[in-house]
């Protein structure tokens, strides 16, 4: 029997949360301060919400809410403010907490509460931050959404703490007119004037589901519904319900041991959990209501809600994993004349992020702090050590899994001493200082696991070479004991003592801007850092002409040397050098063009180095507007960092959002095994199958849409793949535009059909809505590797990822082993082995009563079949050796006849085999070079699916030239 689902996406609520507390409220730009509120959190954890006397009740989302901080504001005018409000700044302390939240990274609210006494605050501090980074709230189904909805309809009341109306009205506005919607009110025997307000307990949950389902009424599943009982009752009965759960929310890919059909006592337990009338469930039927709530529900989730988990292996090397890069953290806008901020480090390291950059200057002033900026590009400072202290901070509160920070380093050797001890000093423990015992860097030793490097934060940056090091690391040491201040050899001196010199890793943004930068002013803001705008009389396009592009220092200062460990960056000398010189902790940044480069030469190589090695991409330096170059290609050829501008929420940072939300969204994704076996070849440009995999067909249909929009809007739906470049499809599928319905349009379009997914593990499909001016409403990316199947609703995300209340599209999603044309009755004969026998007994019979007799009817197969063998055998008969046929009937099963198709030919008689033997099978190249693999097996039913894979396997051998067939008597033993 089919397993009952259970998706625990609630956290723990401390009772007194629900119960509430009053805190006084402010923040900061512009100054708002609201004494004495009321706050609290509803029972699911969906909101904090907050009332104050005489007021209207507002709320914000958990799901937007990324840090809770126990601080209090530095800003004089705030402070000053605070005071004129009678709260002193030593009252504050202690008692004092800030919520930042916002729908992206860059876009952020601070708001502060204070609190009754020093109890309270740390109470709910620690109770807030128990609350959020809830990743499974952000995948609850359309029925939790509504749920959802209806709490924060119920927050929002008025100054007498009571629901308007007009705040139900707004939530269908897009669709229907307030006449409609007033008179469902009346209908279900509530307040329906527009000016009048409803007592929550009178408008309970069921109360509002009923509203919705008059006002918007789910015709589309009623068709489906008809569909399926064929239209002849209002019920589905337990067998009808089984019948469409096996056909159609069950993935036919599935092993039917490990993942069993749906039977009567499944169907039973999902009537009895879905079905709101009880008189049915004692008959076993169940309602059209009853149907759409089960499909509404979390057990039809668009993906398997398991891969939200932790569930990959975390203890293989560190180049096994895709990880979650950044590129330039520090800008939160344009990467000429843009502002850095130390905020842009937190928020990037709270949404999942493991490797961040810091571009290292000296800084100016008496007191000759480093900072990040970008250099040279009119760009604002912050302080080195202000973002160290916020890493710190962030770096393993939503994955504990190591975070890599990439340095490009501009700096003195004195500042870089500077570099090095406020690693030391601020992350103390954290910092990975030395190799590992068990994980030497010694040439041909593997990088240690993401689990043994847990909650350890390593630097990347050049090395000097041992020797070098040790005796300039001797000197420094020796001049520090002695008092005296350390002399530092010139960059040319030092050059040649590096692992390998002359690494390039600096942006040259602004040697390739040319006509493309727009000449609008820089950005004057700052973070109490000084600004690096020392010729603002100049005009901007002279300061880019005048740039001269300054590359990150090859003068590594020995202290800072000494703490690189296994990410050590280096010159790429070519594929060969690296593989000859085997050091898994070397590791070299490409920008995206030199990456695209070479993925055009040498594609496989680039994937050989990725499974030693690790290799980091960012965008080009044209790329001023912040903008972000297609991930996909470089995750094709198994580049670990592929580094994005997280503060540009375009598609490319929506592909990368998507895809790290799987595995807990730690950050770490395991590569597909081809592209970590070393005695496995990948080109990531391959159009023929991947050996070992089995290709696959995703057809989806979108069907409705639901609360897409709160305005009366055209909306139209895209359907997109993205993964090799043979199965990414983009821009091609789109429905017809559905006018002046925001609310619930019906698109009911033709199945848009994904045919061949050869390389499923990395392929993901992106379905996005649109409005009538092409502006994106919303969009979902699902990995094609935890889609299910059938009939799902999908919930939306904003640009950053966030997830949108209400919004949903229905959609049927069929996925089946993919199969060539011409062989579609041999998978199907294999997939039902009843229904085949069923057709050809009955012609038998139809023959009988003609009068001829059974022994007169010889097997054979079909003409298509046959005349597509006949075109494969007739080129590769005379390379099949005699003794490969003798070894065919030699092994044959006892009794069973090789037929006469055998003759000169490779025949392959199957018995009950899995995928794994399938990879193991041998395969041999014939005198002639014609590939032909050897199978001497038999189906049984029970393994039909792994029957339906290996044949799925097999004519995709065909295609590239295997010679094979399959004898008649395998059918008739099945």
């Amino acid at each position: 029997m089919a397993r009952a689902y259970e998706f625990n996406w609630q956290k723990p609520l401390p009772a007194f949360m629900q119960e509430g507390a009053y805190f006084d409220r402010f923040e900061e730009d512009p100054f708002v301060f609201e004494p004495q509120c009321f706050f609290k959190v509803d029972e699911f954890g969906f909101f904090l919400a907050w009332k104050r006397e005489g007021k209207e009740g507002q709320v914000l989302e958990c799901s937007l809410v990324n840090s809770i901080r126990s601080t209090i504001p530095k800003d004089p005018k705030t402070l000053s403010s605070l005071e004129a409000m009678g709260r002193l700044e030593n009252d504050l302390e202690g008692r004092t907490f800030c919520i930042c939240s916002g729908p992206d990274l860059v876009n952020l609210t601070f708001t502060f509460m204070v609190g009754q006494d020093v109890k309270v605050t740390k109470q709910w501090t620690e109770g807030l931050r128990s609350l959020i980074h809830n990743f499974r709230a952000n995948n609850v189904c359309p029925m939790t959404c509504l749920r959802k909805h209806w709490t924060r309809l119920s927050f929002l009341t008025n100054m007498n703490g009571k629901i308007p109306v007009r705040s139900i009205t707004r939530t269908f506005a897009s669709g229907k007119t307030q006449k409609g919607i007033f008179q469902a009110l009346k209908d279900l025997g509530l307040p329906s004037g527009k000016n009048d307000e409803i007592d929550h307990s009178v408008f309970t949950f069921d109360k509002f589901y009923a509203l919705t389902q008059k006002i918007c009424p789910r015709t589309d599943i009623e068709e489906l519904f008809k569909k399926i009982n064929g239209g002849k009752s209002d019920y589905l009965s337990v067998d009808q319900l089984v019948c469409f759960l096996n056909e159609n929310q069950r993935d036919p890919r599935l092993n039917e041991i490990l993942f069993p059909f749906y039977d009567s006592k499944r169907a039973m337990q999902i009537i009895e959990t879905y079905e709101p009338d009880d008189k049915l469930k004692r008959k076993g039927l169940m309602s059209s209501d009853g149907f759409c709530r089960h499909l509404m529900s979390d057990e039809n989730a668009p993906v398997y809600q398991d891969r939200l988990e932790l569930y990959q292996d975390m203890e293989l090397p560190l180049a096994h994993y895709f990880i979650s890069s950044s590129h330039n953290t520090y800008l939160t806008g344009r990467q000429f004349g843009g502002k850095s901020s130390v905020e842009m480090y937190r928020q990037v390291l709270l949404s999942g992020c493991r490797c961040v950059e810091l571009d290292c200057w000296d800084g100016k002033g008496e007191d000759q702090e480093p900072i990040i900026t970008h250099g040279k590009a009119m760009c604002t400072d912050i302080f080195f050590k202000d973002v160290i202290q916020a890493i710190k901070e962030t770096a393993f509160v939503t994955s504990e899994y190591p975070v890599i920070l990439s340095f490009e380093n501009h700096c003195s050797k004195p500042q870089q001493y500077k570099l090095a001890r406020y690693c030391e000093d601020i992350f103390g423990d954290l910092l990975q200082r030395e190799p590992l015992d068990g994980f030497p860097m010694d040439p041909g030793r593997a990088l240690p696991s993401p689990r043994d490097l847990k909650r350890k934060i390593l630097l990347k940056n050049r090395r000097l070479k041992p020797e070098a090091e040790q005796n300039e690391l001797e000197d420094f040491r020796r001049h520090m004991d002695a008092g005296e201040m350390s002399l530092f050899p010139s960059a040319e001196e030092n050059e040649g003592e590096l692992l390998n010199d002359g690494v390039d890793e600096a942006h040259p943004e602004l040697k390739e801007l040319g006509e493309s930068f727009c000449t609008s002013k820089p950005s004057g803001g700052t973070e109490k850092e000084s600004s690096r705008v020392g010729e603002a009389n100049l005009d901007v396009q002279d300061l880019i002409n005048s740039y001269h592009y300054v590359a990150a220092t090859t003068n590594v200062h020995p202290y800072l040397s000494s703490i690189v460990n296994y990410a050590q960056a280096v010159k790429f000398l070519g594929f060969e050098v690296a593989e000859e010189n085997n050091i898994h902790h070397n590791m070299s940044s490409f920008n995206e063009t030199a990456g695209l480069g070479l993925l055009k030469t040498s594609a496989i190589e680039f994937v050989n180095y990725n499974k030693r090695q690790m290799s980091r991409i960012y965008p080009k330096g044209g790329r001023v507007d912040s903008s972000n170059y297609m991930p996909q290609v470089f995750w094709n050829a198994g580049c670990q960092m592929v580094a994005l501008n997280f503060q540009t929420p375009d598609l490319s940072m929506q592909l990368n959002q998507g895809k790290f939300e799987y595995n807990g969204s730690c950050g770490y994704l395991l590569k597909p095994d081809f592209m970590r076996r070393p005695d496995r070849t990948f080109d990531p440009f391959s159009e023929t199958p991947v050996d070992g995999v089995i290709a696959a067909t995703c057809s989806v249909q979108v069907i409705s849409g639901q609360f897409l929009s709160d305005k009366k809007i055209g909306t139209y739906v895209e359907v997109d793949m993205y993964g090799l470049p043979t199965d990414t499809i983009r821009k091609e599928f789109r429905t017809k535009m559905v006018m002046n319905n925001g609310l619930n349009p019906v698109y009911n379009c033709e199945p848009f059909v994904f045919r061949k997914v050869i390389l499923p593990d990395l392929a993901v499909l992106r379905i996005a809505v649109y409005d009538d001016n092409n502006k994106l409403i919303g969009q979902r990316i699902l990995p094609l590797d935890g889609l299910q199947a059938g009939y799902r609703h999908i919930s939306l995300r904003n640009e950053g990822n966030k997830p949108l209340s209400l919004p949903t599209v229905f959609c049927n999603i069929v996925l089946k082993t993919y199969v060539p044309d011409g062989f579609g009755a041999i998978v199907d004969a294999l997939s039902d082995p009843k229904r085949f026998l069923s057709i050809t007994e009955k012609r038998v019979d139809l023959m009988k009563a003609m009068g001829i007799e059974e022994c007169d009817i010889v097997d054979m197969l079909s003409d298509s079949s046959k005349g597509d063998k006949k075109r494969k055998v007739s080129q590769a008969k005379a390379s099949v050796s005699p003794r490969a046929s003798s070894e065919l009937g030699n092994n044959s099963t006892s009794g069973q006849p090789a037929g006469p198709s055998a003759v000169g030919d490779a025949v392959f008689l199957v018995h009950q085999v899995t995928v794994e033997d399938l990879k193991q099978m041998k395969v041999r190249r014939s005198p002639g070079g014609t590939p032909v693999r050897h199978v001497k097996y038999k189906f049984r039913r029970v393994e039909s699916q792994s029957a339906l894979s290996l044949v799925a396997q097999l004519v995709n051998d065909w295609r590239d030239g295997t010679v094979f067939e399959i004898h008649p008597n395998t059918f008739s033993q099945m």
